[in-house]
């Protein structure tokens, strides 16, 4: 029998049971308390889904990586899906640690391609993920080739989605469709150390002119932490690159590269612009 203290009649507490004798003798169930939905609810829900899959798979993920060299990108990938979760549901914070990974994978595929030797892709918690160059690239257009391979992969990735939410009609899948659009197409943007940057250094260097004057703007009218993030670690990489303009051959593309290079990066930008306008409408009537 569960009871609490109540209300008191004289110098007698009465107590809440289980069931209760009324004033005409009948006997009736208590009726059970309300709860007080605590804002820690809302929080603790999806840390604790997250929680009790790590438990109850916790065997089965470490033998996986323990067979897999890239433990460090498990990890901090489980450690992302936790905090995004903080925020959005469970299922949504799988969803774009997922194509954030495909988006890193696109840059390894590409590295590997031309024998760079890179660090295995380490997840950031609100700021996606990296992967380190061991070694410079050898010119500016395997640079541009590595810079486009994440958003080029990760964008196929995000139509995959929006595939399946066409056949599942599941707004899950649109979200993440749309999240990972416009994730691919930010990282387009003309500026170092974005993978834009890394592409448009062997179409036009002005181009990276154009884009920390754009994100200045946007630092102006729009702030943003991130956005501070990206011109404080790209500015002195961008005056290093232009202050050893002409001192080597490095920047020295031949013209057909330059030309495929541009087609990939403003047909890819354009791709994606028009993706995210078509999906604007969609998202808005999900809204509840």
């Amino acid at each position: 029998m569960s009871y609490e203290p109540s209300t008191n009649r004289g110098s007698v507490p009465i107590l809440d049971a289980d069931y209760r004798v009324l004033d005409d003798g009948r006997v009736e169930a208590t009726p059970p308390r309300q709860k007080r939905d605590h804002p820690l609810r809302r929080w603790l829900g999806p840390i604790g889904a997250v929680l009790l899959f790590v438990g109850t798979k916790l065997k089965f993920v470490l033998a996986a990586l323990k067979g897999f060299k890239f433990f460090g990108t498990g990890i901090s990938a489980l450690l992302s899906i936790g905090a995004y979760a903080l925020l959005f549901p469970w299922q949504f914070a799988v969803g774009l640690v997922a194509l954030i990974f495909i988006h890193e994978m696109g840059h390894a595929v590409v590295l590997q391609r031309y024998g760079v030797k890179a660090t295995a892709p380490i997840f950031i918690p609100f700021m996606g993920a990296l992967i380190g160059m061991k070694q410079l690239p050898k010119n500016a257009v395997i640079e541009a080739y590595v810079g486009l391979g994440g958003p080029v992969i990760g964008s196929l990735g995000a139509m995959a989605t929006y595939g399946l939410y066409l056949a599942t009609d599941h707004r899950l899948f649109l979200a993440l469709a749309y999240v990972g659009i416009l994730l691919n197409l930010f990282n387009l943007l003309p500026i170092l150390p974005l993978d834009g940057g890394r592409a448009v250094g062997a179409i036009s260097r002005w181009l990276w002119v154009v884009g920390v004057a754009g994100l200045v703007g946007l630092l102006i009218f729009r702030p943003s932490p991130i956005l501070f993030l990206i011109l404080l670690f790209g500015a002195p990489e961008l005056l290093n690159a232009l202050r050893n303009r002409g001192k080597s051959d490095y920047y020295d593309v031949p013209a057909s590269e330059r030309l495929t290079i541009a087609v990939i990066y403003f047909g890819l930008m354009f791709m994606l612009g028009f993706m995210l306008y078509e999906l604007e409408p969609l998202m808005h009537s999900l809204r509840p």
